[in-house]
């Protein structure tokens, strides 16, 4: 086994990037004590930031990051930042409290997806506290309480029979998507409601499925009396989806889940390798990196064919090897991971250049994809 497949190298890398995202990009709000929350970009002017999105769905995949790294040092006992830093579960926590103080003092926004993706990080951090058994308590058992009492009260509302089932996407209810669906029907498998993540699969698997790729289209727009398909595939709308279908289980599930893990592997990855492309920066730059996540799920559950946990291995290892390969150290402990992983981060952001969160969230996510499988 080589150093870049063991365990502890692929550990010792999701570290790396944990140690530069959450110095370099983690901040006080308002120089408050006890608070934490991501940046959207560096280098960031923090009173022009107050003027610019803060994107509250980033800060939801930065906690499920930080949940990744908090197993992590679950299992070895040793914190990821040292032992006079926070833990990462502990970062988590303040997190998921600062995201609710930055939004105006509650956690619903105006996008189902964004509320979807907080509430399953905040399920995980929760599942972490049960088996650390030393954060959550109390008050912070409290907030995620309170946080699955007032999402969940906005993804029933979403979940309508409008366009025979599915998920609005935001509160103006003209576009029922799969960036919304699928988290929403994961959601309501990990809280035992899983004939309502069925109902919302079923739909999935009826209007958006695309038999002749075997992906999943992005959505439906409501116009007027009119229904537009909007036909784009994106890499993370394949993910969520896999991770209901394998939360769900049942023969008819666990099969597709097998079919969407090849359809990825022929569709999404790059120059006929199991490199998974990316989208980008922007929201785009977390794309790749949710479709890892899941990914990884799928090539460790054996109750899918051997092939298709190869296939799945395969893409998250070989996709998180590229990212680490093109990083570049911009100073001591400070990593940039590139957008692209055909391209090297030198390349992509020359010394000055502006590093979104997104793009560097997406690296950490498919190292610790990597460290779950290595």
């Amino acid at each position: 086994m080589s150093a870049a497949e063991s365990p502890q190298e692929w550990a010792r890398r999701a570290d790396e990037a944990a140690r530069s995202v959450t110095r370099t990009f983690g901040k006080r709000l308002f120089f408050l004590p006890g608070t934490h929350i991501g940046a959207s970009v560096r280098p960031q002017n923090r009173f022009r930031a107050l003027l610019k999105p803060w994107n509250y769905w980033w800060q939801a995949h930065y906690v499920d990051c930080l949940v990744d790294t908090g197993r992590r040092e679950l299992a070895s006992g040793v914190k990821f930042d040292g032992a006079d830093r926070p833990s990462a579960g502990r970062l988590a926590s303040r997190l998921v409290t600062t995201v609710r103080l930055r939004n105006f003092l509650r956690f619903v926004n105006n996008y189902y997806d964004d509320m979807a993706w907080l509430a399953l990080a905040t399920l995980r951090l929760e599942d972490l506290a049960e088996q650390s058994r030393k954060t959550g308590r109390g008050a912070g058992r409290l907030r995620n309480a309170k946080v699955r009492e007032s999402l969940t009260l906005q993804f029933d509302s979403a979940s309508t029979e409008d366009l025979g089932g599915g998920t609005f996407w935001n509160v103006a209810r003209d576009f029922k998507n799969t960036p919304a669906t699928a988290p929403v029907a994961l959601y309501y498998a990990r809280t035992g409601r899983p004939e309502r993540a069925q109902g919302l699969l079923d739909w999935l698997n009826a209007r958006l499925f695309d038999p002749e790729r075997g992906l999943y289209l992005d959505g439906l727009r409501i116009r007027g009396a009119e229904t537009v398909l909007v036909a784009d595939i994106y890499s993370y709308n394949q993910g969520p989806v896999l991770g209901a279908m394998l939360e769900l289980g049942g023969g008819e599930n666990l099969s597709r889940a097998a079919d969407l893990v090849a359809a990825v592997s022929r569709q999404l990855t790059l120059d006929g390798g199991m490199v998974v492309r990316c989208h980008g920066d922007g929201d785009g730059g977390l794309f790749t990196g949710i479709l890892l996540r899941y990914l990884a799920l799928a090539a460790a559950d054996e109750r899918l064919p051997e092939n298709a946990c190869r296939q799945a291995r395969q893409m998250v290892l070989e996709t998180a090897e590229a990212l680490w390969t093109g990083r570049t150290e911009t100073a001591p402990g400070t990593l940039t991971f590139s957008r692209d992983p055909r391209r090297r981060a030198a390349e992509m952001f020359p010394p000055g250049a502006a590093v979104e969160l997104s793009t560097q969230l997406q690296a950490w996510m498919a190292l610790e994809a990597a460290a779950r499988l290595g």
